[in-house]
C-alpha cells in the first residue's frame, strides 16, 4: 500500500469531531496538524486529539512542506477563499459543504486548482457511504421502475441566536448547512435541475430558519425538499426517491449510523441493511488515494459547480417569489 497522505485542519470547527476519528484510524492519512488563529487554541486542541503540530494561522500550516493536503472546516463564506490560498500553496483539499452558495466562487476555486495541479473536493461524506451507492444502483437497475419523484428532508432545532449556523454574515442558515444535503441528494438521483422555485421563513437572526424548495429536472422529474434549523423534535433526515413501480425510503440518509433502505412495492416491502461505514474516513481516504494516484476524487468541478448554481437560483427565487431557471 502506497505511504499515508500528511494532512492538517484549518480551523478547530466543531465539525472536525466526526473527521478525526477516522482519520486516526486510516492507514492512508496522517494527520498532522491543526491550525487556528489562535496559537493557544491550536495547541490545546492538538493536545485533545494528539495531533502532532499546532500553528497560530492558518498560513503557516499552509507553509508546511511536509503537509500534502488539508480539510477546510472554516465557515462557508472562507471555503473558496481558502481553498484557492491552500491549492496555491501546493496542498490537495477537502473543503467543507458547501463550498459556496456563489457558483462563480466554486469555480474560481477549482480553476485554481488546475493551475496548481492540485486536487480539490467538496465533502459531501454520505455521497461515500455504501447505503448511498446501494441506493444509486438500485434506482438505475430500475428497481422502482422510472424515477418520477424525490423527496428529502434534513432539519434540527436550534434557537440560540449567537451560534454561527444562524449568522448572516458566514452564510448561515437552513438551506446551507441542511438544506444542501436535500439539494445533494435530489441532484445525485434526478441530475441536474431545469428549474427550481424556493420559499424561506426569515428567522430573527436574518437567516432562513426554514426553507422548502421545488426542482424540476429533465425528463418531468421532480424533487420535493425541506430543510429546517428551527423545527422542533429530534434531527430529521429523510430520502425518498419515488417510482412508477415502487419506492425507495431512507430514514438516515446523511448520517448513515443505521444504513437500511426500504423497498417498498405495491405487494411487498422489503428491507435492505447494509453495514455501517465511517463516511468521513471514507471520504478522506478516497482523496488520499486520489492523490496517490490510485483513485479518481468522487466528487469534482461538474458536481461542485452544478450545487452552487441550483443552491444560488433556490435563494433568487425565495427572494422574487419566482421559479428561477437554473
Amino acid at each position: 500500500m502506497a505511504r499515508p497522505v500528511t494532512w492538517g485542519i484549518l480551523s478547530t470547527a466543531d465539525i472536525n469531531r466526526l473527521l478525526i476519528p477516522g482519520a486516526k484510524e486510516s492507514p492512508k492519512v496522517d494527520l498532522v496538524a491543526v491550525a487556528s488563529r489562535d496559537r493557544a487554541r491550536a495547541a490545546a486542541y492538538a493536545r485533545e486529539w494528539g495531533i502532532e503540530r499546532a500553528y497560530g494561522s492558518y498560513e503557516e500550516l499552509l507553509a508546511d512542506p511536509e503537509i500534502e493536503a488539508v480539510y477546510i472546516s472554516l465557515p462557508n463564506t472562507l471555503h473558496c477563499e481558502w481553498s484557492i490560498r491552500a491549492v496555491e500553496a501546493g496542498k490537495h483539499v477537502l473543503c467543507e459543504k458547501p463550498m459556496s452558495r456563489d457558483a462563480a466562487a466554486v469555480e474560481a476555486a477549482f480553476d485554481a486548482a488546475e493551475r496548481a495541479d492540485r486536487l480539490l473536493m467538496e465533502a459531501f461524506m454520505y455521497r461515500h457511504n455504501p447505503q448511498t451507492t446501494r441506493l444509486t444502483e438500485l434506482v438505475a437497475a430500475g428497481a422502482i421502475g422510472e424515477l418520477r419523484l424525490v423527496r428529502a428532508a434534513f432539519s434540527y432545532a436550534l434557537y440560540d441566536t449567537g451560534n454561527i449556523r444562524l449568522r448572516t454574515d458566514v452564510d448561515g442558515g437552513a438551506l446551507m448547512d441542511v438544506g444542501c444535503y436535500c439539494v445533494n441528494g435530489s441532484r445525485l438521483l434526478a441530475g441536474e435541475p431545469e428549474t427550481v422555485y424556493g420559499q424561506a421563513r426569515i428567522g430573527p437572526t436574518g437567516t432562513d430558519w426554514v426553507f422548502t424548495g421545488t426542482i424540476r429536472f429533465p425528463g418531468e422529474v421532480f424533487a420535493l425538499f425541506d430543510c429546517g434549523t428551527a423545527l422542533a423534535g429530534r434531527e430529521r433526515g429523510e430520502l425518498e426517491a419515488v417510482g412508477t413501480e415502487g419506492s425507495l425510503f431512507l430514514d438516515d440518509p446523511w448520517h448513515c449510523e443505521v444504513p437500511v433502505i426500504l423497498l417498498r412495492r405495491a405487494d411487498d416491502m422489503e428491507r435492505i441493511e447494509l453495514e455501517p461505514a465511517d463516511s468521513y474516513r471514507l471520504e478522506l481516504e478516497n482523496l488520499s488515494d486520489a492523490i496517490r494516484g490510485e483513485a479518481e476524487p468522487l466528487l469534482g468541478r461538474a458536481d461542485a459547480v452544478a450545487q452552487a448554481r441550483t443552491i444560488e437560483g433556490l435563494f433568487r427565487s425565495a427572494a422574487t417569489g419566482q421559479a428561477v431557471g437554473v
